[in-house]
Formats: structure tokens, sequence, C-alpha cells
């Protein structure tokens, strides 16, 4: 899973060809602390079909921001640079990021 900032989020999403998950979190996030792990797993699962980076909000509030990221956490899916799909907040469950990777790969 690749770790991404406010430097390389443009090359490695935006300009990123097919599908991409952004795991969106924050340092003091529990439930993002807790939901990482799952979104690991499923980056070791299903990362052939699609590429897996994590942004930590806190360290890019601008960018999170442009992206419409309001509230902590959000999973969001993008194809070719254009999102197409998040869960946000109590809808992020290890079950739901499961249901929304499987509908795109």
């Amino acid at each position: 899973m690749l770790q991404v900032d406010k430097k390389t989020f443009e090359e490695e999403v935006l300009n990123a060809e097919g599908y991409v998950l952004v795991d969106y979190y924050g340092d003091g996030c529990e439930p993002c602390k807790a939901l990482m792990p799952h979104i690991e797993e499923f980056s070791e699962k299903y990362g052939d079909n699609m590429k897996f980076c994590k942004l930590n909000t806190a360290k890019a509030r601008r960018l999170a921001i442009k992206q419409g990221i309001l509230g902590l956490p959000v999973i969001a899916i993008y194809k070719d640079g254009e999102k197409v799909d998040e869960l946000v907040k109590d809808d992020a469950t290890p079950e739901n990021v499961e249901e929304m990777i499987k509908k795109y790969i």
C-alpha cells in the first residue's frame, strides 16, 4: 500500500490509469486506525486489480478539502483521476469497503 502526500497525490492518484483506492486518514482518528489493517489486507488481496494508497489528511489538509474530504475516515475510489465512489465515516466498515472494491474489479 502506497503512502501518498500532497507532492505525490496528483501523480499517483489523479494521473493514474485504472482504479485507485485512497484511504484518507488522520493521526488522531480512532476509527481510521481500526480500519487501516483491513484496508492493508484488501490491498494484498485485490492489489493486482486496483492500486491502493493512503493519505494522512493532517499533513495535507488543503488537498483533502479540495477532494471533498470533510470527515474521517473516508475510503474513496478513483478511476482515471475521477472520484467514482466513496464511503464516509460510519459507512466505512470493512464489509462495505470490500463490497465497494468488488464493484470495480
